[in-house]
């Protein structure tokens, strides 16, 4: 059995965010970036001057990706947008689900072959609403339907293995990819089954050993687990509701976690003070840069 580790990390930034989601992190300008999903917010920290910045959305974003030094794409509910990252301008850049005014975004993440993983599920989680899809260029290939709320999406570093999540399942999926497209080469296989557990698989990152590290939703921890599917560690946060991890710092030796007040009500949130918060796990990892989003 593992052992949990105690949190020996800090608070990043104590703005109590309803959802909290979706971080990436800009080498070239040391800046992390997430987003406050519900409450329509992109934030952005930049981590040397530690100076904050939130960002108004006309619409309900998830994901964030590079495209180059000046232009970065938001996956919405509206669709995927291009900003530009000195006046803020957004363009419309892709429709996911026209017709599906019920659905928004949720987990996505780049494939390093520069291709966007995108989920979608609904607004009230409703049952086999969303998808998953394959999103390169302008070209969108749905890859799996029927999900309910789509999480956990990442890649080995070298994208031959891709990882998805089904967070009302709870069973994590492993699967073989086209490493030169992000495209599936063969069925999906279970990687780790918590179905009927007492928290859910969240978002997750693949560090530079091919390790996973999951958000566990409700269960207030990040877990690494080896390529076989074996857990080899447990680390707490003081919130529950985490929700998603990303490698940060100029050698991505660190691991920034954001996390969720939503669905609490008053007295879970006085149980739960920094419910919402974006910590520092204070471990030190192994990580991998983002790769940019290929237009």
């Amino acid at each position: 059995m593992v052992e949990t580790s105690e949190f020996a990390g800090r608070i990043l930034c104590d703005a109590a965010l309803t959802l909290g989601e979706g971080p990436a992190y800009d080498a070239a300008t040391d800046t992390a970036w997430w987003f406050n999903i519900v409450g329509k917010e992109l934030h952005e920290l930049h981590l040397g001057s530690g100076v904050k910045r939130v960002h108004a959305l006309p619409f309900m974003g998830s994901v964030l990706a590079r495209i180059d030094g000046t232009r970065q794409l938001i996956a919405s509910d509206a669709g995927l947008f291009l900003r530009d990252m000195t006046s803020g301008a957004l363009t419309r850049y892709v429709v996911l689900e026209d017709g599906k005014p019920g659905n928004r975004s949720n987990d996505g993440r780049v494939h390093p072959s520069g291709a966007l993983w995108i989920g979608t599920m609904g607004r009230s989680a409703e049952t086999g609403a969303g998808a998953i899809y394959h999103v390169a260029g302008t070209a969108v290939t749905r890859l799996y339907d029927k999900v309910s709320i789509p999480n956990s999406i990442c890649f080995s570093p070298d994208g031959a293995t891709g990882y998805f999540v089904d967070s009302k399942v709870n069973v994590m999926m492993r699967v073989a990819l086209d490493p030169k497209t992000g495209l599936p080469a063969g069925a999906p296989q279970p990687f780790v089954d918590a179905a009927g557990g007492s928290a859910d698989f969240d978002g997750s990152v693949c560090d530079a050993e091919g390790h996973v590290w999951n958000a566990r939703w409700g269960g207030g921890a990040i877990e690494r687990y080896a390529p076989d599917g074996r857990l080899v560690a447990r680390h707490a946060l003081p919130a529950r509701q985490t929700t998603c991890p990303a490698f940060i710092g100029a050698k991505l030796d660190r691991l920034l976690v954001t996390s969720a007040w939503q669905g609490m009500d008053e007295a879970m949130r006085a149980a739960d003070p920094q419910a919402g918060f974006t910590f520092e796990l204070g471990i030190a990892v192994k990580g991998v840069a983002d790769p940019l989003f290929r237009l």
